[in-house]
């Protein structure tokens, strides 16, 4: 007697539980649960075009001597600022250089007497710039084809879009750029320059765009590798609200609000301006005021459907 009545509990057990899963299946399959409400508020909204970079002078030049010789004397360093007609440094030519190393195996009197007879050949900065590379060292000796110092007068960075995008690409668009080597620091810029010839890289065309940094910061270093974001089209004090938030139907965008009883809700026609990818401007539709529900796919309450028996084999559709 026992035994059967065990037996007619478990089996009692058994179909409650599958009446439980049934209706929590059916509940969730009828309904989706609000996750987040949103209010509609202005913000800004851009649309960008990125890619990557290099720093590297917009205009790199080499200061070579004019003459074979020896540097007797560097005046400047790497990250020093110059002016142009300023003197870099100061070298001998070959035969001064012979004439003064043996005039110091004699005596200070003669050296100098031919120091003041035989000048140094100055080496002059022709642009106001900065030094980016300081090649030699005094007593180094050297060809003319040799370079001492290397200028740049502004560093920028060096940004390569495909023709795909070259397109979106117009100068004196704003330009953020992010370095690796300081990836939390936005650098505000400006396209200054779109190469008006293409070069061919991995099989794609590419142009080069100079962007310039408005203030260029004490850490630019050439050859550093950057992230260049070029605003394209923007839009302040707007209202925006995540993509996740509509949803389309007939070829038309709607949202669901709070309706103006608290628990009630409103599905609302919306029109749609920018997009980034993950948030939309509303052009109309849409009230600063109004409580946007979002969950990945919006909450829309579906009919109820025809209840069936979840102890019956279900049949496949046909397509």
């Amino acid at each position: 007697m026992r035994n059967k009545n065990s037996k007619y509990f478990i089996v009692l057990a058994l179909l409650t539980a599958l009446l439980i899963v049934f209706i929590v299946k059916k509940r969730g399959s009828r309904d989706e649960f609000i996750t987040s409400e949103i209010k509609a508020s202005p913000a800004d909204i851009q649309i960008s075009v990125s890619t990557t970079g290099i720093v590297e002078p917009q205009n790199r030049l080499e200061i070579k001597p004019p003459i074979n010789g020896r540097i007797e004397e560097i005046l400047v360093r790497e990250g020093d600022k110059v002016k142009r007609g300023q003197i870099l440094a100061w070298m001998s030519s070959t035969e001064r250089a012979a004439l003064l190393d043996a005039a110091r195996a004699q005596n200070e009197e003669k050296v100098k007497y031919w120091e003041d007879i035989y000048r140094a050949t100055p080496l002059i900065s022709p642009i106001y710039g900065e030094v980016i590379v300081r090649v030699v060292e005094p007593g180094q000796t050297l060809t003319s084809s040799n370079p001492v110092i290397v200028l740049s007068d502004r560093l920028i960075v060096s940004a390569q879009f495909d023709e795909t995008d070259i397109g979106r690409i117009q100068v004196g668009q704003k330009a953020f750029i992010t370095l690796d080597a300081y990836p939390g620091v936005k650098i505000e810029g400006v396209v200054d320059h779109i190469a008006y010839e293409s070069e061919l890289v991995n099989n794609v065309m590419i142009y080069n765009v100079d962007v310039l940094p408005r203030q260029t910061p004490d850490f630019f270093r050439s050859g550093m590798s950057a992230n260049v974001d070029v605003v394209e089209k923007s839009r302040e004090g707007v209202i925006i609200i995540p993509l996740a938030a509509m949803y389309k139907e007939r070829n038309k965008t709607f949202v669901t609000v709070r309706g103006k009883s608290k628990n009630t809700l409103e599905k609302r026609e919306i029109e749609i301006g920018l997009r980034d990818g993950k948030h939309a401007e509303i052009i109309s539709g849409l009230t600063p005021d109004d409580i946007v529900i979002t969950r990945g796919k919006n909450y829309i309450p579906r009919k109820k459907k025809t209840g069936t028996n979840p102890f019956m084999p279900s049949r496949e559709k046909r397509k």
